[in-house]
């Protein structure tokens, strides 16, 4: 057993009995707890997840950090389970769990990626930096980014107390961009595990890009779309969110697959 690495909000189903051990990691201003109607949907699986570091109950663990430092704190999170798990992260968590799979593959059983934002990408005729550029100012960004995602409609509508919250994520939402839109962290084309990408149906042209390239580049990798979602699928179609989780876990019990990709240790 490890020291728990730096984050909080802790989610986890009542144990399962010999079930597959799947990891949640939440993406760019969110929260562990977004996942839960996915779960719900999981019964039969335990399931883990929790707030990175910065967002929501991890906000006063440690400063927040960029990517790598998330990387880190994966894969204390792993250590501690033990066994080899199934890690699935919605967009920059999609990153994390890549970033982690390629440092220590041991530790994956299958690996799920649902339009991890990896601006660095080589893909011709467009800009590097992605759809959304980083800045130094955390209100301004959570604001911008919310608009962009959401939607004005529904950043309008937030109530002060809510509003304030999500204000509250504004340094870790920094760090997280920033990390972004630096030189590339690690190659993607090198993951040595089952892997699955998830693509949304009406989601923006910058991650149906990098969602053709990785189906390309990667190889063995399988893409799931899930028709009619944007990028936030795991609160709008809960129920395709869970089918995408559970593709991953079937790539998870391919032993052929599983030992090519990782020399069967």
């Amino acid at each position: 057993m490890v020291d728990r690495p730096p984050v909080s909000g802790y989610m986890e189903d009542e144990p399962v009995e010999s079930a597959r051990v799947v990891v949640l990691v939440h993406g760019t201003l969110d929260r562990g707890n977004s996942f839960r109607r996915t779960m719900r949907r999981l019964e039969d699986v335990r399931v883990i997840t929790y707030d990175r570091r910065g967002y929501q109950e991890s906000r006063g663990a440690d400063p927040p950090v960029g990517l790598e430092g998330h990387i880190e704190d994966l894969l204390g999170i792993l250590a501690e389970v033990g066994d080899r798990s199934v890690v699935v992260g919605h967009s920059l968590g999609g990153a994390v769990a890549i970033g982690a799979a390629l440092a220590e593959p041991e530790r994956f059983a299958a690996l799920g990626a649902f339009e991890p934002p990896l601006s660095w990408l080589p893909i011709e005729g467009r800009d590097a930096r992605g759809a959304i550029a980083p800045t130094s100012d955390p209100d301004a960004a959570v604001e911008t980014f919310f608009r962009g995602r959401v939607g004005d409609a529904a950043w309008d509508r937030l109530e002060p107390a809510a509003r304030a919250d999500r204000l509250a994520d504004g340094p870790a939402l920094v760090a997280d961009l920033k990390s972004l839109h630096g030189e590339q962290l690690f190659d993607v084309t090198q993951l040595a595990v089952p892997v699955v990408f998830g693509v949304g149906g009406t989601t923006d042209q910058f991650h149906k890009e990098n969602l053709a390239w990785l189906a390309t580049h990667v190889p063995g990798a399988q893409q799931i779309e899930i028709a009619d979602a944007g990028h936030g699928a795991h609160l709008t179609h809960p129920d395709a969110f869970a089918g995408f989780v559970r593709t991953t876990i079937a790539r998870a019990a391919e032993p052929d697959a599983l030992d090519a990709r990782v020399g069967g240790s």
